[in-house]
């Protein structure tokens, strides 16, 4: 169905604690009452990461960017913009610096931002793999097992620079190499996403809003370690990011792209997910690794 316009609703934890569910349901109820719903796609996304003016709700192809919006909002939003073709002012984030309306890439909050690990976020569909494939999605695991070996992986992760994202900054070539190294009938990747810190959103938004992304770069990383199994160790307290990741992964093994013969390769990976009860001291990696085996942390 090709849809003239589209209405990405903000999905992450922030947003949904203001009832963004809710205005994504009203959305598509008002779309349906006001004849429409075949002009629009609704669509709920991960964090768009302006959390302080929440609820987000944002249409395309006019980059109408709406802020602080409300369920009883959804109505005008359809009656107004979909059926008429106007912007519903009122809700437009305004930018005191600027009298007239501005585009997303013009607000000072985005300005200086660019995006590599949450580029897909507020963007698509996490429970949508056909969306993250379209974004490029699982091509790089794809070129790895096809257009690479472990050790080609390794050069280009060299290459890049890419580090560690906690306060060390480690190498992730190093570490890769590191795993790669020693023999072993099995091995693991293990994926730290128990973020104990107080309102942290990092990897809470990165699994809420582009859980394929995890898989994949975990599944990439089995391929060069020589791993068949993965864990990814997430706290009970972010059940959204839970939800979404155990949609991923079901939809991941379906397209055989996780699990036995990957894309008729030869490498197999799957992951299971192990959750935290919450304790602040598993964020640190030896003591994950003693959760994870069902000791105390």
């Amino acid at each position: 169905m090709a849809y003239k316009q589209f209405i990405l609703v903000c999905g992450g934890t922030g947003c949904e604690s203001s009832k963004a569910d809710a205005i994504y349901k009203e959305l598509i109820a008002q779309a349906e009452a006001m004849g429409v719903k075949n002009d629009v796609q609704v669509v709920k996304t991960g964090c768009f990461g302006f959390c302080e003016k929440g609820p987000i709700v944002k249409v395309l192809p006019s980059e109408s960017f709406y802020v602080e919006v409300k369920p009883e909002d959804a109505k005008e939003i359809i009656a107004e913009q979909i059926v008429k073709g106007r912007e519903v002012k009122r809700l437009l984030y305004k930018d005191e610096r600027q009298k007239d309306r501005i585009k997303v890439e013009d607000i000072q909050f985005y300005q200086k931002q660019f995006r590599i690990v949450l580029r897909n976020c507020g963007i698509i569909n996490p429970e949508n793999i056909d969306e993250y494939i379209a974004r490029d999605g699982y091509a790089g695991l794809e070129k790895a097992l096809f257009q690479m070996k472990p050790e080609d992986v390794i050069a280009e992760l060299k290459t890049s620079g890419l580090r560690g994202r906690g306060g060390a900054g480690f190498p992730t070539w190093r570490k890769w190499e590191f795993s790669r190294g020693p023999v072993s009938d099995q091995k693991y990747v293990v994926c730290n996403a128990d973020e104990g810190d107080p309102g942290a959103y990092m990897d809470r938004s990165t699994i809420e809003g582009d859980p394929h992304s995890v898989i994949e770069a975990m599944t990439v990383c089995g391929y060069t370690i020589g791993a068949s199994k993965g864990f990814v160790y997430i706290r009970a307290e972010y059940p959204l990011a839970i939800e979404r990741l155990k949609i991923a992964l079901n939809q991941a093994r379906e397209y055989g792209l996780l699990g036995d013969n990957i894309l008729a390769s030869g490498f197999s990976f799957d992951i299971e997910i192990r959750l935290g009860a919450g304790a602040f001291v598993c964020g640190e990696e030896t003591a994950l690794m003693q959760s994870i085996e069902g000791n105390r942390g």
